[in-house]
């Protein structure tokens, strides 16, 4: 079953439809790469999956525990490079839930997102700095 349907719209902008759900998502270029920044760009949605899967995956994996993570945010900082202009590095910074995690929920937690199957489809030149913040 085929995933997406991506349509160019004009001016470096681009909508990408969820073939299942029907829900969609606007890309656009980012200001220093010619477009206007007003959504996310492609190298954006690479860098915000990454957070994504690494949070669903700790998500299973708590349900599995019975641990609770509901409310962990991360903020995503993309780090580009130039010469191939390419992502070079993603910041995934976890703000836990003050919920004293014991120190095997905490391995488990981790070691859910660190396996996630984005963060192991990515280059290994592509370098992933993961925090955890409890």
């Amino acid at each position: 079953m085929k995933t997406s349907k991506i349509k160019y719209l004009g001016n470096l902008r681009t909508e990408s439809v969820h073939i299942q759900s029907g829900n969609s998502i606007i890309t656009d270029a980012p200001l220093d790469n010619n477009g206007k920044g007003e959504a996310f760009s492609p190298t954006d949605l690479l860098s915000t999956s990454l957070g994504c899967c690494m949070l669903t995956i700790m998500g299973i994996a708590a349900e599995r525990h019975a641990i609770n993570i509901e409310g962990t945010e991360i903020e995503i900082t993309k780090i580009m490079e130039s010469n191939p202009r390419r992502v070079g590095e993603i910041i995934v910074e976890f703000n836990m839930p003050k919920n004293n995690y014991s120190d095997k929920e905490k391995v488990l937690l981790e070691n859910a997102a660190r396996t996630c199957p984005v963060a192991k489809s990515l280059s290994s030149e592509l370098i992933q700095t993961v925090v955890f913040n409890y």
